[in-house]
């Protein structure tokens, strides 16, 4: 069980910001605030790293994490450390401000090169573009003006099954460039009382 690692982690982290765990890749994904960077797994911390920290990772014979979806391997951006590595705490949270601060700007340059296509943004699939082009949103800009509920709403209109609550979550992060997923209970709940 990964817990005691998780939580290990998750102390020690609690100087990097606002710190929470999700299942994520078969394990424990850690957040500071709203960005991941670390991955509990395999009674392992994994930390994220960029180009620069994955080539300080390998020339140590660290390796990605690899997990199977669909039957089919997908290497991580995230590697184990080493049990000496992983001891030393000080040297831990050195290394997760490194990713952290990596994974940051990493998220900042995707907001900044907005994809043109609505399948394009998070969460969003061909399907979804095209309900929300048959309720007339035809653009990203186009759904970031009318918002979330409008949007869900318009799709409620002009679709003829039941549309599933979960499609406003995928809007809102959509329109947020965040996994549906982390939005917060409370974003939520507001979103469902502008709905009814």
């Amino acid at each position: 069980m990964d817990k005691p690692i998780l939580k290990d982690s998750m102390r020690l982290f609690e100087q990097l910001g606002y710190i929470k765990s999700r299942s994520m890749f078969g394990g424990f994904g850690i957040f500071a605030d709203d960005t991941m960077f670390a991955l509990v797994v395999n009674d392992k911390l994994h930390v994220r790293a960029d180009a620069t920290l994955a080539n300080q990772f390998k020339s140590h014979g660290l390796e990605p994490y690899v997990y199977k979806k669909r039957g089919f391997p997908v290497v991580t951006k995230y590697f184990a450390l080493s049990e000496d590595w992983a001891a030393d705490s000080s040297k831990t949270l050195e290394i997760a401000r490194i990713a952290l601060s990596a994974a940051n700007k990493e998220k900042q340059n995707q907001s900044l090169a907005k994809p043109n296509r609505l399948k394009d943004l998070p969460n969003l699939r061909l399907a979804t573009e095209r309900m929300l082009k048959k309720a007339g949103i035809d653009s990203v800009e186009n759904l970031e003006e009318v918002g979330a509920v409008n949007a869900f709403k318009a799709i409620q209109s002009t679709h003829s099954a039941d549309v599933n609550i979960e499609l406003l979550w995928a809007l809102e992060g959509a329109i947020n460039g965040t996994h549906w997923s982390v939005i917060p209970q409370s974003r939520r709940q507001e979103l469902l009382t502008q709905i009814n």
